[in-house]
């Protein structure tokens, strides 16, 4: 990732954030407008993306720019692959589905049209997802993710250390029952790694219930509160949070299935950085 950082001069007082990124990047309106809706830009260790955010003389901006990468094939990315189902460990920065998603990169790569998500995860959460290869394959899936027979684990780096090797969080989700089960592998003052099963699976449960228990993912820009970051904390691009495990019975030939991705370079590098296992 590429941080530029820039100190917002007397005669620059008053100006908009927005205004002040376009002639600060070198960039279009719009293109500042997407690093603001990108979550990426910070005024003072603070993750702001108001547009109109008046600034003041000395205010320090932060623009998080995602590292260019080496393309990397995507079939190099399979975990498992029988004649119905695929499981691949999606990259953060992706989508599971739709224009430009991980699944229409598979379809073309592995010239099967009827590919199809059978879950989704975030664009910016990483790991383990479970594509069905034919539309039969599709609707065994829905009857074992609606009996709740798919098992998920998660790895989350959180902020602030916790005190509680084990616990679960039950909180409602838009009306319906949800639970998240916690295990503590690693807490020091600053962060805590965890290890999460979600026998319920509603939009955003892990981070809404992290956050609801005051230690949102760190690098979550939507469910964190606009408390001030530290500057490692600023300089997470996306969301800490990683399906690390995911378990099923192959619904066709009864063969238990276990998949794991391994974590990524950058959450590795979080936990070095934070002296967390």
């Amino acid at each position: 990732m590429k941080i530029l950082t820039f100190r917002v001069s007397a005669t620059e007082s008053g100006c908009a954030l927005l205004e002040f990124l376009a002639r600060q990047g070198q960039a279009s309106r719009s293109q500042a407008k997407a690093w603001l809706d990108q979550r990426a830009v910070f005024v003072n260790q603070r993750r702001i993306w108001m547009a109109r955010q008046s600034l003041r003389a000395g205010d320090i901006v932060q623009l998080n720019l995602p590292a260019a990468a080496t393309p990397e094939p995507i079939t190099k990315r399979i975990l498992y692959q029988d004649a119905d189902y695929l499981v691949v460990d999606k990259p953060a920065g992706i989508t599971a589905n739709g224009a430009g998603s991980l699944e229409t990169l598979l379809r073309q790569a592995l010239a099967m049209p009827e590919l199809r998500a059978a879950h989704r995860l975030d664009r910016g959460t990483s790991g383990c997802l479970l594509f069905a290869k034919r539309p039969a394959a599709q609707a065994r899936l829905r009857q074992l993710f609606a009996q709740r027979e798919v098992g998920k684990v998660y790895h989350a780096l959180v902020a602030g250390r916790l005190h509680k090797q084990h616990f679960s969080i039950r909180h409602p989700i838009d009306g319906q029952a949800a639970l998240t089960e916690v295990t503590v592998l690693d807490t020091n003052r600053q962060a805590s790694h965890l290890q999460i099963k979600i026998p319920t699976g509603r939009t955003h449960q892990i981070r809404k219930h992290l956050t609801a228990s005051g230690h949102p993912i760190v690098g979550d820009p939507y469910y964190a509160t606009r408390r001030a970051l530290s500057s490692w904390e600023c300089a997470i691009a996306r969301p800490l949070l990683h399906a690390f495990e995911l378990r099923f019975i192959q619904p066709f030939s009864g063969q238990a299935l276990r998949s794991r991705a391994p974590l990524p370079r950058d959450f590795r590098q979080a936990l070095q950085r934070l002296h967390l296992r």
